[in-house]
């Protein structure tokens, strides 16, 4: 077991992930598995990083999510009218508003902070 660094390392240890994949744990076979997961995950973090997404988007797919309307959104951060405006991007959202965003909606904070 050794570390990937190419492309076709990484495809090998895909393949014999694959191989492993239903190995009971504690077994060589299971210890092998949860090895290359490791070394996988990490190849996958420094090669293909996932961005996080638009703060404002977010707040959309989590009203979507649990079918959420605006008018629902103004009763946890405020006006209706204020709502409107941070979902047309015309207003920031306040440290309170991600507060509240994170705890009641899940959002996680990195998310809602970045600029947008």
């Amino acid at each position: 077991m050794k570390p990937i660094h190419t492309e076709e390392e990484y495809k090998i240890a895909l393949q014999r992930a694959e191989e492993l994949f239903d190995s009971k744990k504690s077994t060589p076979e299971g210890d092998e598995l949860e090895l290359l997961l490791i070394l996988i995950d990490k190849y996958e973090k420094d090669h293909f990083p996932i961005d996080l997404p638009d703060p404002i988007e977010a707040i959309k797919f989590r009203m979507e999510q649990l079918q959420m309307k605006p008018k629902d959104l103004a009763d946890l951060i405020g006006y209706k009218s204020r709502v409107s405006e941070i979902l047309n991007r015309k207003r920031k959202l306040t440290l309170d508003m991600i507060r509240k965003l994170h705890v009641n909606l899940n959002i996680p904070t990195d998310v809602l902070v970045q600029e947008y």
